[in-house]
């Protein structure tokens, strides 16, 4: 279905001016509410669009589409290369995947940019100063998605950390603070458990921050970094985190603003975008006319920056603002104090355009004169390392609790001059001089390596696997442990 939307004192047709094509989803829960009260603003506003409308989310999975998302609806994002979605369900277990995963890795939107900004006296929060652009990573990290159960106790869940994913985030982060005149940037990781995934996050971070002598730059260990975040957010400027920490950590920053219902977010990429608000499809409110609308209001305004109507961006959030210094607000931000009068999401959406040419009287007024400032992000050469094999991880399904009687299984299986060199349980080496108090499951990581600095080969690998299969032992999958450039690409264990 394509609409057009005409402000009512200036007539938008085709023949008249070009329109932007994008396409609209309306989503589940409350997302058809507050969609709707976007496009009413959008249409009193003037934006020069022409939509595309499709179905995506909860009834399509249940319609038997695990993705969420049928190939029309791929065909307009493709054609359009422009989103605005609201918020979808997805239908617990069943192996449904996020459909807001699977559409920021397949159409490559790396780079989520939610600005997280406090708005007081108007609405409550103990952070009146803040102003917080968090800069997410997209594609990777634990949202790849790729999970096992392994054994009858333990499930895997696959951590993907890539050098050109992390180029990518990092340098749009410097990128983005540069463009619009901030100061600091601030990288969150767990390097110090995670030394390898993490680690390359925060050494990429130290790499391409000397580039950017202009900004100040610094990383926090993710947990104290949050700590530092939700009491003294004032603190920060841009944030870039890998993903995981990001889609948690902007949800706590919004919400110390004052009500996660007021943040948008930008979902971009290299030729598409998507627009958002960064809150979820709230079934229990649905229907109730009750749910606040700013994000998505505020995500469409960032669409219109990104498509080159900055003039109908700032009419918008300038009467927002206006709205929200005349104590016009819905229930999640009302306050008796502060507030002056508690309306629904539609009647939000029509104080908004009741304020279209008006300006706020003591927020600043949004200009967007400069228009969406786009990156050309430009990678490094991917440096090619000499791998040398060196040994292997065997990883069994194994009921008996005790390390030492698997060992003993184990260390006659010598091939090629490999021996067992290490057992661990979840990560904790268990043997050799393994604690009785560590807790065991059923899943082993069986590490077997030379004592030479010599490499082997791929054969001694399969010899040793042959040998542990004739043993009638399950193993549930490897990993081949190499030398890159003759350092050691694989950690020691907990404990070792």
């Amino acid at each position: 279905m394509t609409n057009t939307l005409n402000d009512q004192s200036t007539v938008v047709t085709e023949q008249t001016q070009n329109l932007t094509s994008i396409t609209v989803a309306h989503g589940d829960g409350i997302g058809p509410e507050i969609m709707k009260a976007c496009l009413k603003i959008l249409k009193a506003a003037g934006a020069r669009i022409r939509i595309e409308e499709i179905e995506i989310g909860e009834k399509v999975y249940l319609n038997g589409n695990s993705s969420g998302i049928g190939n029309d609806a791929w065909n307009s994002l493709r054609k359009t290369k422009v989103f605005l979605k609201a918020p979808i369900t997805t239908p617990q277990g069943g192996g449904f995947k996020s459909l807001n995963v699977t559409t920021r890795k397949v159409l490559g939107l790396y780079a989520n940019i939610r600005p997280c900004v406090s708005y007081h006296p108007y609405i409550h929060t103990k952070h009146p100063i803040m102003d917080v652009v968090i800069v997410r990573e997209n594609e990777e990290d634990l949202y790849a998605g790729i999970e096992h159960q392994q054994t009858d106790e333990v499930i895997q869940c696959l951590k993907l950390i890539s050098k050109p994913g992390t180029e990518k985030i990092i340098r749009y982060a410097f990128e983005y603070a540069r463009a619009y005149g901030r100061k600091k940037v601030t990288c969150f990781t767990k390097d110090n458990i995670m030394k390898m995934t993490d680690g390359l996050f925060h050494k990429t971070f130290n790499q391409i921050g000397e580039e950017y002598p202009d900004l100040e730059k610094e990383h926090w260990i993710v947990d104290i970094g949050a700590a530092r975040l939700a009491e003294t957010p004032e603190a920060f400027d841009v944030i870039v985190m890998p993903n995981l920490y990001g889609d948690i950590l902007s949800d706590v920053a919004a919400q110390i603003t004052g009500s996660v219902g007021l943040a948008g977010s930008a979902n971009i990429g290299d030729g598409f975008a998507m627009f958002e608000a960064i809150h979820g499809s709230a079934p229990g409110i649905a229907g109730l006319n009750t749910a606040n609308p700013s994000g998505l209001i505020l995500a469409a305004v960032q669409m219109l920056v990104h498509i080159k109507q900055s003039d109908v961006a700032e009419r918008i959030h300038n009467a927002w603002l206006r709205t929200i210094e005349d104590g016009i607000h819905t229930a999640d931000i009302y306050k008796e104090t502060i507030s002056r009068k508690k309306v629904g999401t539609q009647e939000f959406a029509d104080a908004v355009v009741d304020r279209l040419g008006s300006f706020p009287l003591k927020f600043a007024t949004v200009s967007y004169a400069n228009g969406d400032k786009h990156f050309d992000i430009q990678l490094s050469p991917t440096h090619e390392a000499v791998k040398e094999l060196v040994g292997v991880d065997i990883f069994l399904h194994h009921k008996d609790r005790n390390p030492e009687h698997l060992a003993e299984i184990l260390k006659g299986l010598e091939s090629g001059g490999m021996e067992l060199k290490m057992i661990t349980n979840r990560g904790t080496k268990v043997w050799p001089n393994g604690f009785p108090e560590t807790f065991c499951t059923d899943h082993w990581r069986c590490r077997f390596t030379r004592d030479s600095q010599q490499g082997v080969s791929y054969q001694v690998v399969i010899d040793l696997l042959q040998k542990v299969h004739h043993c009638k032992l399950a193993v549930i999958k490897t990993e081949n442990l190499y030398l890159m450039d003759g350092k050691p690409a694989f950690t020691a264990a907990q404990g070792q």
